[in-house]
């Protein structure tokens, strides 16, 4: 595998075992982490627990012959990009990557990328969520989505939509993905109670006040 990402021009890092991983993260400038998740000395989910702890916006894809529906979801509840099972294509891989890769590192993004929800100031250039002074940190997949339903607010969107535009896939492990992340964000968005994810009939899901907005 390294062979051929560097043949595609990718610059590539190969980690023997999961602490050489972690060093290599501290080391070196990563644009994206390939993580196996049965590695010597730390496993991959163990790995990818401490690079979320130092970033919250690097690129992290699992690629791993555990295929069993709880292993992928751990994946996505620690904070990985995608997760991709064994066996595997090169060029699916290549593809997903770059898929990743635009997604995190967009330069065309909008100027105003401010969201007021309620209490909170939503940053999305910034990837904070601020309330009473306190900052939660977002990873780039919960940014996207959070600023997905603030620029729909009180509409209703539909979770096809969601899926497509955001996990570019609309498959049964998505949806749970996007479940994952659905909580996560209820659970920040939890300090000011007028705030509500609302699940509207298994549909899709709206963003809205108990409230009428400050003007």
């Amino acid at each position: 595998m390294k062979a051929y990402l560097t043949q595609k021009g990718y610059q590539v890092l190969l980690a023997t075992d999961g602490q050489v991983a972690l060093d290599y993260f501290k080391q070196d400038e990563v644009d994206a982490c390939i993580l196996d998740i049965m590695m010597p000395t730390k496993d991959g989910f163990a790995v990818a627990k401490e690079i979320r702890r130092f970033d919250k916006k690097v690129p992290i894809i699992f690629l791993s012959a555990k295929t069993l529906e709880a292993d992928k979801l751990k994946g996505f509840e620690i904070g990985c990009d995608d997760y991709i099972t064994k066996p595997f294509s090169m060029e699916e891989l290549i593809a997903r990557l770059n898929a990743t890769l635009r997604r995190t590192f967009d330069d065309n993004k909008p100027e105003n990328n401010i969201f007021n929800i309620g209490n909170y100031t939503f940053d999305y250039n910034r990837q904070l969520l601020t309330i009473n002074g306190e900052d939660q940190k977002l990873t780039a997949k919960e940014c996207e989505l959070l600023k997905m339903y603030c620029v729909n607010f009180n509409q209703l969107v539909e979770r096809v939509t969601t899926l497509q535009k955001i996990w570019k896939d609309d498959s049964y492990f998505a949806a749970r993905s996007m479940d994952v992340y659905i909580t996560k964000i209820r659970k920040y968005l939890s300090k000011d109670p007028d705030i509500q994810l609302v699940n509207m009939h298994g549909i899709g899901f709206k963003l809205t006040s108990l409230t009428l907005p400050k003007k």
